[in-house]
């Protein structure tokens, strides 16, 4: 896939991501998200005390994968390195843009007043890595 099929790939209708850090102990944790992109980093939010958040405070690297689990089959799959914010402004409009995408327009503002707290972290993934791949088992029948 091109660097703007990839984007509408991850962007259509509400495929979910998933998020794979590393524990204290270097166990793998991989876990659903909800996300939107900003240009081409993806962009989340958190609770700090999850053990996502404590993750990605520790060590930034992360994995995301996005598939399209219908064939002909087709996925993404992001490294990158996370940075963290705690700006409440900026995590409510992130919040509120997720919102929207996965909970629908009408609920976005709710979505994000919910999730622009203290104690949320919004997190903004640069991928240093794309991996994307269309239609992998052939032509849809």
């Amino acid at each position: 896939m091109t660097s703007q099929q990839w984007h509408e790939f991850v962007m259509a209708g509400t495929l979910t991501g998933k998020l794979a850090v590393t524990r204290a102990d270097g166990r793998p944790h991989v876990t659903p998200i909800w996300f939107v992109l900003d240009g081409d980093d993806i962009m989340l939010n958190t609770g700090a005390g999850t053990v996502k958040g404590k993750a990605l405070r520790r060590d930034p690297r992360v994995c995301l994968s996005v598939d399209d689990q219908k064939p002909p089959f087709s996925f993404v799959v992001i490294d990158g390195v996370a940075e963290l914010s705690e700006d409440v402004g900026e995590l409510r409009r992130w919040a509120t843009a997720i919102g929207g995408r996965y909970m629908g327009a009408d609920r976005a503002e709710e979505f994000g007043a919910r999730n622009a707290v203290p104690g949320e972290l919004l997190v903004r993934i640069r991928p240093s890595r794309v991996i994307a791949q269309a239609e992998i088992s052939g032509s849809a029948r």
